[in-house]
């Protein structure tokens, strides 16, 4: 930093708290970073305070085994840059703080303690492990995923001595039992719970206080919930991913073992009642309701970015033959009834980020629902209530061929059961109405508002992308020639005055017009690693969170080709990339929030998932970092919640 103020500067900038950038400490402000600097408070005339200009991150390099404790940890060794109008500059040394463990006992606000991340049934009982015998106990996730870091009007939550905040944490799955051998994906209800922070009014710190874990038994539960994302009207948008086939259930084992944890009868969960949009409330005192929208597709729900109208959502379909879907609501801040939407793709696509022009969107209404009509449906229709499907050609004109989860199919659909089929059969609707269901592992989905661009991750370009594959639609405008394992980030410009294919007005002002890739990773030949893309550029993204104030993309992993997984900055001005976190390795990097301002100060939330969990990359690698991945994290089935801070020495003045 040129530190250059004078005694009459030092004091303006001391009382200037309006420009957020990051913590000094846990979160920063201009008021919170000069505070240290001394001088009095004598009021002075007002005079003009240095304007933000820029920000840049660092980089940090990829650990290696020559530090193999750094490899099998959370590990930041960047900075944040920044720079003022006059030219003074900042410098930010970031390091994570993570606020529990999962499996750490907490406080419930109560006197009490809580298991974070403890996975309850539909009567908000303990699930229990018993894979151990004499070892029986809670089961907690190691998968924490998708993270809001919010504030609510009137707070007041006993124990909190600055400002309460809050933050949304939902776990997506555990990995495994106890005994190491019973593979649980997707056989608990996942959990979502409420953290109640403490935010120092001084540096900005954010300690944990209460954990209150949400009673999702209105909802049915929860499944798999993965990404998530902050709405503008303050509440916690999650997701469910990977919705259960309707037409297969009866031989879905892991669906079963669902029911059987949930409700104590493995024949009681229905289907039609997941693979939807959840939406967290928190309350003043740090509990929160929760609700979920039936009427915003049944798909393979990633993360939701509702955009600055308050009413155009777009979702992230992490699947197979999955398609860009967007839902318009009826209302602003109100989720509970609109219009769904399906993209066709037009020519030109590419995963090229040096192709020239864009692929365009054009936009197929799939219907319009309220939230309540179709949780009804879902509660009281069998799936061949709403349509056929056959898995050979039955040779009969009244069936239309489509592809669905990587397969043929032979589709009718019942007399009258379209909405039925739209809603709740989102994925086969979408195929049997036209649109573009090529896609393969849609992931994060954010917003750059300044510039009315949205970014969309595809972790892996492949199958259902790929020309020949058996996945792959002819003619629906996903075509590339070859596999690309390491992904591309999407870029879509968002227009109004927008028409469907029937020549109807769609009602939004943010409309995805056009996709071009933005950003690739490199599929390379294994290095000395183990590393399958090349560990400079980022692979396989996920989570992805824009900030306004910084100008910067941030990109977390889901790499199954890095033996790290990396969260990542993209300046989308300067096209700077830099790495800025490690993930333990076999680790995946989640919960990505990126937030600008709150009370002053700005954050970025991160969390992880199932350190440890070895793959064909890892041979190098695991039987040195496995002991220590071990010791780190409660026998590799703990993960870390938590938030990257930023701290700078002041010379004195």
């Amino acid at each position: 930093m040129h530190h250059n103020f004078t005694p009459n500067r030092r004091k303006t900038l001391k009382m200037f708290a309006g420009l957020p950038l990051l913590p000094v400490g846990a979160g920063v402000s201009a008021a919170g970073l000069l505070s240290a600097c001394g001088g009095d408070d004598t009021p002075l005339a007002p005079s003009a305070p240095p304007a933000f200009k820029s920000a840049r991150f660092t980089s940090m390099a990829a650990p290696t085994l020559a530090n193999a404790a750094a490899m099998a940890t959370t590990t930041v060794g960047s900075a944040l840059e920044v720079t003022y109008a006059d030219g003074s500059t900042q410098t930010y040394t970031l390091a994570y703080q993570p606020f529990f463990i999962t499996g750490d006992r907490v406080a419930d606000g109560k006197g009490g303690k809580l298991l974070a991340g403890g996975y309850y049934d539909i009567h908000n009982q303990p699930i229990m492990d018993t894979s151990v015998a004499g070892a029986e106990r809670h089961f907690f996730s190691d998968s924490p995923d998708g993270t809001s870091l919010l504030t609510v009007p009137n707070a007041k939550v006993d124990g909190v001595k600055g400002k309460p905040v809050f933050a949304v944490v939902q776990f997506e799955y555990t990995t495994w039992a106890q005994d190491g051998k019973t593979d649980m994906y997707g056989k608990l209800p996942s959990p979502i719970a409420v953290l109640t922070l403490d935010q120092d009014s001084t540096t900005g710190k954010l300690s944990l206080v209460k954990y209150h874990n949400v009673d999702t038994s209105r909802v049915h539960g929860l499944w798999i919930t993965c990404g998530a994302s902050l709405s503008p009207w303050g509440t916690h948008l999650s997701s469910e991913e990977y919705e259960p086939d309707a037409f297969s259930i009866a031989s879905n084992t892991m669906f079963k073992a669902y029911s059987q944890n949930l409700y104590g009868n493995e024949n009681t969960a229905k289907a039609y009642h997941y693979g939807h949009m959840p939406e967290v409330t928190v309350n003043p005192d740090g509990t929160a309701s929760i609700k979920k929208h039936f009427c915003m597709g049944r798909i393979s729900h990633e993360l939701v970015q509702v955009m600055p109208d308050q009413r155009t959502a777009l979702m992230g379909d992490d699947a197979t033959n999955s398609a860009y879907f967007v839902f318009v609501a009826d209302k602003e801040k109100d989720l509970s009834a609109g219009t769904l939407y399906a993209a066709k793709l037009g020519a030109g696509f590419s995963i090229d980020p040096a192709a020239g022009s864009a692929a365009p969107l054009s936009w197929i209404k799939l219907g319009h629902a309220s939230s309540a009509e179709i949780e009804q449906l879902a509660g009281t229709l069998q799936p061949a209530d709403i349509m056929t499907v056959a898995k050979a050609d039955p040779n009969d004109a009244s069936y239309t061929k489509i592809v669905a989860n990587g397969r043929a199919e032979w589709i009718k659909i019942n007399p009258g059961m379209e909405k039925a089929a739209a809603f709740l059969e989102t994925h086969r609707y979408a195929a049997f109405m036209g649109a573009s269901m090529g896609f393969s592992k849609m992931e994060g989905t954010t917003v750059n508002a300044a510039d009315k661009v949205a970014y969309s991750a595809l972790q892996n370009c492949e199958k259902s992308m790929v020309t020949g594959d058996a996945a792959n639609v002819p003619g629906n405008g996903i075509a590339i020639p070859k596999v690309l394992k390491a992904g591309v980030v999407m870029a879509l410009n968002l227009r109004g005055a927008q028409k469907d294919t029937a020549g109807a007005a769609i009602n939004s002002e943010w409309m995805p017009v056009d996709t071009k890739a933005l950003l690739a990773g490199e599929d390379i030949a294994a290095d000395a690693l183990g590393n399958t893309a090349n560990p400079a550029k980022m692979a396989n993204p996920d989570n992805l969170k824009f900030s306004e104030k910084l100008r910067t993309l941030f990109i977390g992993e889901d790499s199954s080709q890095h033996v790290n997984n990396f969260l990542w900055a993209y300046n989308i001005d300067t096209r700077q990339l830099s790495r800025i976190m490690s993930i333990p390795a076999g680790g995946e990097s989640t919960g990505l929030h990126a937030v600008d301002e709150i009370n002053g100060w700005t954050y970025i939330m991160s969390n992880f998932q199932h350190a440890g969990d070895w793959g064909g990359i890892h041979n190098v690698v695991k039987d040195q970092l496995d002991p220590l991945i071990k010791a780190n994290y409660k026998g590799k089935f703990g993960a870390a919640v938590g938030y990257l801070t930023g701290s700078t020495k002041q010379p004195a003045l």
